[in-house]
């Protein structure tokens, strides 16, 4: 996203996943699931699980619900074998498109998310077509008017990568993937916390799409986003209201 537009695409997110929130608490539950069945169901030793918990807990996802589906990955209770899966593909004006999936049945899922890049203008692609367009990262992204030279002097001090000021005033601290917990920690720990923190694929480079093509492109990303199966959809268009 270009940084002009960033705060205003990170909110528009933001209320699109407000909407689905049940959708929201599926993704959560799978990510907790694969998470605890990689690396065990002990928070404190299991990173990735450690992340999908905070997320279970910004969504207001109950404990109960949590610790029963850890039991669930971990052999506890009987439960469902989800396995990830990553598609990639074009939307319009040949803006780059990942998906990523959780799914107990690959056939069921690569056929929904060809189906819907072919039906909403887009092109299912292979392998590779456009992951090298992205780079795998921590991102953290502060609220136009947040001091940028202390979250500078903060996320640099504990290992950040890079700290970005957007246009529209946001601010960007992006970090390597194993980094990203440390940084996170030291920045909310100095009082500032982020409206947005994940470990992503950031677009290296965007692609600006305005009127009909904008709104294409996001309908095509609402389609691909509803599918049961998609956990999540990166994509390097700019979209222009």
């Amino acid at each position: 996203m270009a940084g002009h537009s960033k705060w205003a695409n990170i909110q528009h997110r933001k209320g699109r996943q407000d909407e689905k929130r049940g959708k929201v608490w599926t993704r959560v539950i799978r990510e907790i699931m694969v998470a605890a069945r990689q690396g065990g169901g002990d928070v404190k030793d299991n990173p990735r699980l450690r992340l999908a918990v905070e997320k279970a807990k910004a969504v207001n996802l109950p404990a109960e619900t949590v610790k029963r589906n850890i039991d669930k990955a971990t052999g506890n209770l009987e439960g469902v074998h989800y396995e990830e899966i990553r598609y990639e593909g074009y939307g319009i004006g040949g803006a780059a498109v990942i998906v990523d999936t959780m799914t107990d049945n690959r056939v069921r899922t690569v056929a929904e998310v060809r189906h819907a890049f072919s039906k909403y203008g887009g092109n299912l692609g292979t392998d590779g077509s456009v992951s090298f367009q992205f780079k795998h990262c921590g991102q953290l992204v502060f609220a136009p008017g947040t001091s940028e030279d202390k979250v500078m002097e903060v996320a640099l001090e504990a290992g950040a990568e890079d700290v970005v000021t957007g246009d529209d005033g946001a601010i960007e601290v992006l970090t390597a993937p194993g980094d990203f917990e440390a940084v996170k920690n030291a920045l909310e720990a100095a009082g500032l916390k982020p409206e947005l923190a994940e470990v992503t694929m950031r677009a290296e480079n965007n692609i600006e799409l305005s009127g009909d093509d904008a709104a294409r492109m996001q309908k095509l990303l609402d389609v691909i986003e509803d599918l049961d199966d998609v956990q999540e959809v990166f994509h390097n268009a700019d979209l222009q209201e």
